[in-house]
């Protein structure tokens, strides 16, 4: 079993800024990544990246958040710049260990004036 602790959410002003981490307990040799998910939809991809750094963003978040994540540390990031209102969404840490994927508790995100 891998636990994964998430952490970063708030509330913040369209155009702000925010940045999510996630703590895996055991060294992931998997694809790490972010999902998201609102009230009556599907958790949807935002982010994932590979162990050797391959990295796939859902289109409505490119070219504004930045997933990373450090190896050595078994922890992922999501730097998340100019939100918009229709980011707002729990936000779930996804961690894939040896032969099935795990989830974070989640994190709420807010934008909003």
């Amino acid at each position: 079993q891998v636990q994964l602790v998430e952490s970063g959410g708030g509330l913040v002003q369209p155009g702000g800024s925010l940045r999510l981490s996630c703590v895996a307990s055991k060294s992931i040799f998997g694809t790490m990544g972010w999902y998201r998910q609102t009230p009556g939809k599907q958790r949807e991809l935002v982010a994932t990246i590979t162990t050797d750094g391959t990295i796939n963003y859902a289109d409505s978040v490119k070219g504004r958040f930045t997933i990373s994540r450090d190896n050595a540390k078994n922890s992922v990031f999501l730097q998340m710049n100019s939100l918009k209102p229709e980011d707002t969404a729990v936000y779930y840490c996804y961690a894939w260990w040896i032969v099935r994927g795990f989830w974070g508790q989640g994190t709420q995100v807010t934008v909003s004036s």
